[in-house]
């Protein structure tokens, strides 16, 4: 089986298997939903106070919110040998990096587009005043974690303490698509020049590149351990 086959098929496996239990979405978006909650009543800014702390908050809802929902991604492997059975499929091994890789992309903006308008919303922002490059940094945000987490949820699939293996190998490698991310979405929110969020936004699509082909040739040795 080719490659991008055996993507697709991997992809298309976890689509499906969200549409009937809708774990992974579920759980983000009820996290992300009470992590908002509990900013709002924790901080009373002002406008342009909101402006220029919104984007740090937004962010770290979303990657606290992410953790849980790539553990929830891959717990459904390690039930009834799932993950033995994708080991001898005939494709290659990082296929199933790849194929997870967009499953997890795809959960995270969902439940991400879902949760900015009650960002919106509680913080009296207008979040959409550049919906274009909002939703590239979302995209290349998120690639970036999900690239990292769904390394990271494979090695900690099989461990003891699997919801606290992967935030302790996850947070401190996405410290710096994080702070890429901040400054990005603070640029946006504040109105101010385009051309101050260019070096993060090259930043982000560089990192989001390169761990991501570093995660899918690594890949192949975790599902050997």
């Amino acid at each position: 089986m080719s490659t991008l086959r055996a993507t697709v098929a991997i992809f298309a496996k976890d689509l499906l298997a969200e549409r009937r239990t809708k774990d992974v979405v579920s759980a983000v978006l009820l996290f992300g939903f009470t992590i908002a909650v509990a900013f709002t009543f924790s901080f009373e800014p002002s406008s342009e106070q909101a402006r220029a702390i919104a984007g740090g908050l937004l962010w770290l809802a979303f990657l606290f919110a992410a953790v849980l929902g790539l553990n929830r991604g891959f717990a459904r492997e390690t039930a009834n040998q799932c993950l033995q059975g994708l080991r001898l499929a005939p494709a290659d091994p990082g296929a199933i990096y790849l194929g997870k890789l967009l499953s997890n992309t795809l959960f995270m903006l969902f439940a991400e587009l879902v949760l900015l308008p009650v960002f919106g919303v509680f913080f009296n922002l207008s979040l959409w005043a550049r919906p274009g490059w909002m939703l590239l940094v979302l995209l290349l945000g998120t690639w970036g974690v999900a690239a990292l987490g769904t390394m990271f949820s494979a090695v900690s699939a099989n461990t003891r303490m699997q919801e606290l293996m992967l935030p302790l190998l996850l947070l401190p490698l996405a410290v710096p698509v994080l702070i890429a991310a901040i400054e990005s979405t603070t640029v946006l929110l504040s109105d101010r020049p385009l051309a101050d969020a260019a070096l993060w936004l090259r930043f982000l699509a560089g990192f989001d590149i390169i761990f991501t082909v570093l995660c899918w040739l690594l890949f192949p040795y975790v599902l050997e351990e």
